[in-house]
């Protein structure tokens, strides 16, 4: 009841707008005023932080990482913790851990092994720990009250996987894509206490906003990219190495740092036996690293916020041997750039954006984990896709381990508007087809379905093309003015903290000052399929043509009619998702003049129908 009171009380709207379905414990905290139904955080909104002091030795040889993390965690929850629970990714390759997919048998280890733990100064006998697989509770002593900041460190190591590569592991020899390397303390929050769940490979990852100093120690020769922005790269660059990153810096071009050429004659670190790279990375959720002793490395920066005139770097560093690398550095400028001036037209948050050529397909903050591929097409989507994750869960701090699709599918929309700023023509119809094919099925799910109960098809349709297109229409509907204002309401309202689904859907309505629960609740919470048809074509002698469509499914989506009149012209007609808005199952489309047609073709790239046969209509009918 209280729920409904204050959603009819949201201001802005012509009628009190009906409240989506809602599971209980998401509704708890409304009633404990952490959230609230106006799409801001509620009165008592909190979360908790830490700092984190990582000081690493990394050998590429032996895979051997090994060092100390230091962590002041703040405890800003009015409870009192009289436990830790920290994650230890790297065990998803440890034996008998529970995994998704085919891992070797020889990058099987003994997982992450924990020296020393000590907490507030007390000594925890590493010998009794209790690790299962990538979780690990410590019992606490004496509990951390409420607003209080304990200090743990942990003296740890492990062996990084060789093959069988998750994300993370060796690239090839001299390369390497070091993540999720150090434990950390898993997220406590308003909605479920202590993030309970394991990281098995699939769905990815739920963490703080913390602030992370990072010591990165590796061999002579080794350079290393990572997530903050490099402190001390006088000390461990040659001068004429460091005096083409200050260029680049400053420099719209590309900026050549290491070549091919260079690559291999090993003197762009100072001349130690060992160097330590230190970075700073401040409100992030993550902290990763690269290193590499033979990848090219190319630069450009670019204006991101007009009013304080502030740069992004953005880098790519790669093999000489894929020279399918020599434009990402392009790709991911560009990116960077229509984020910042178009979609979502937000200035890009970070110094830097590191693109490593890996093998995998995966984003981190400030930096891209990314696989060679076979086509140019293929390399643009790639890279504007990881690349925008960076508002996408890191900007705003979404839980994907619950609530994939409220992250892939901002990448998806993202992939498929910018792709075809950078390469004009591109045609980007990422899960279109399977979608149409599978919708409705058993194998397609409400878009809410918790991401850890689903796999395959499900999950990849939940994840990528159905919420990509539910933005997309959104966007369609409102225009782009109204829906940038929308967005940005959502992104300024939650950037660094941890939103739910409800906080996205009620922050679009206040943006928007309209209630599109409507469409939340029949395209994110329904079943349903899409399928719309040509039912008429009329041509009465004293008026337009009239085109009645029918929508034969429950999905709305928008209505785009091609017309082919008898003299060869051919003219578009669309109508958005607001025809559907009342219920109506028809629309009637007129088409002006008195020309006559020869045939109709309903559809368009990102409107799937599960039945297309009906979308056509000639005058022969």
């Amino acid at each position: 009841m209280l729920l409904a009171l204050l959603l009819t009380g949201l201001a802005g709207f012509a009628q009190a707008p009906a409240s989506l379905p809602m599971p209980r414990n998401l509704r708890a905290t409304y009633d404990q005023g952490t959230r609230s139904p106006t799409g801001q955080p509620g009165p008592k909104y909190w979360q908790n932080t830490a700092d984190y002091t990582i000081k690493v030795n990394f050998d590429p040889a032996t895979r051997l990482l090994a060092g100390t993390v230091h962590i002041a965690y703040q405890n800003n929850s009015p409870d009192s913790l009289r436990q830790l629970w920290f994650k230890l990714y790297p065990n998803l390759y440890q034996k008998g851990a529970p995994r998704s997919g085919k891992f070797a048998a020889e990058d099987l280890s003994d997982g992450v092994k924990i020296e020393q733990l000590t907490i507030n100064g007390q000594a925890i006998d590493a010998s009794q720990l209790q690790i299962d697989n990538t979780n690990m509770v410590v019992p606490l002593r004496r509990a951390i009250g409420a607003k209080q900041t304990a200090q743990i460190a942990v003296t740890y190591s492990y062996i990084l996987n060789k093959g069988s590569h998750q994300r993370t592991g060796e690239v090839a020899p001299g390369a390497d894509f070091v993540a999720y390397f150090f434990p950390r303390i898993a997220v406590y929050d308003d909605i479920d206490g202590w993030n309970r769940i394991a990281y098995t490979g699939g769905p990815e990852f739920y963490n703080d906003f913390c602030h992370f100093a990072a010591d990165i120690t590796v061999p002579r020769n080794f350079l290393v990219w990572a997530t903050g922005d490099l402190t001390n790269a006088e000390k461990v660059l040659t001068r004429k190495y460091l005096t083409r990153l200050r260029t680049a810096e400053k420099k719209d071009g590309i900026t050549s740092i290491i070549d091919s050429a260079e690559a291999r004659l090993h003197d762009a670190t100072a001349p130690n036996a060992y160097n330590t790279w230190h970075f700073d990375a401040r409100d992030v959720t993550d902290f990763v690293f690269a290193t590499a002793d033979h990848y090219v490395w190319e630069s450009t920066s670019l204006v991101v916020d007009p009013a304080t005139k502030r740069r992004t770097r953005v880098d790519a560093v790669y093999s000489p041997k894929h020279d399918d690398f020599e434009e990402v550095a392009q790709f991911g400028r560009k990116t960077v750039e229509a984020m910042s001036y178009t979609f979502p037209k937000w200035p890009y948050p970070y110094n830097h954006e590191t693109v490593f050529d890996g093998l995998d397909q995966m984003e981190y903050p400030m930096m891209v984990n990314d696989n060679p591929t076979p086509t140019r097409e293929a390399g643009i989507e790639l890279t504007d896709h990881e690349i925008f994750h960076t508002m996408f869960p890191f900007y705003m701090g979404i839980n994907e381990t619950k609530y994939g699709w409220m992250d892939e599918g901002w990448a998806t929309i993202g992939e498929w508007i910018i792709s075809p700023l950078i390469q004009p023509g591109i045609v980007d119809d990422y899960g279109m087809v399977p979608y149409a094919r599978a919708a409705d099925t058993e194998d397609d799910l409400p878009i809410v379905t918790l991401t850890t109960q689903q796999t395959g098809a499900p999950f990849f349709l939940n994840s990528y093309p159905k919420p990509g297109l539910g933005y997309l229409y959104v966007k369609d509907l409102l225009g782009d003015e109204l829906f940038t204002k929308a967005l940005h309401t959502y992104i300024r309202t939650w950037h660094g903290k941890h939103p739910m689904p409800y906080d996205f859907f009620y922050s679009m309505n206040a943006g928007a000052g309209q209630n599109l629960n409507w469409f939340w609740q029949r395209w994110f919470f329904e079943g349903g399929y899409p399928d719309l048809a040509i039912t008429s074509v009329t041509r009465p002698a004293d008026g337009p043509a009239a085109i009645v469509v029918t929508a034969k499914g429950s999905k709305p989506v928008p209505v785009d009619l091609t017309v082919t009149f008898e003299n060869g012209d051919t003219e578009k007609i669309h109508r958005t998702i607001a025809v559907w808005e009342a219920g109506a199952h028809t629309v009637t489309v007129p088409v002006a003049g008195r020309k006559a047609i020869r045939s109709v073709t309903l559809g368009s790239l990102y409107v799937p129908d599960s039945y297309p046969a009906d979308n056509t209509w000639t005058a022969s009918q």
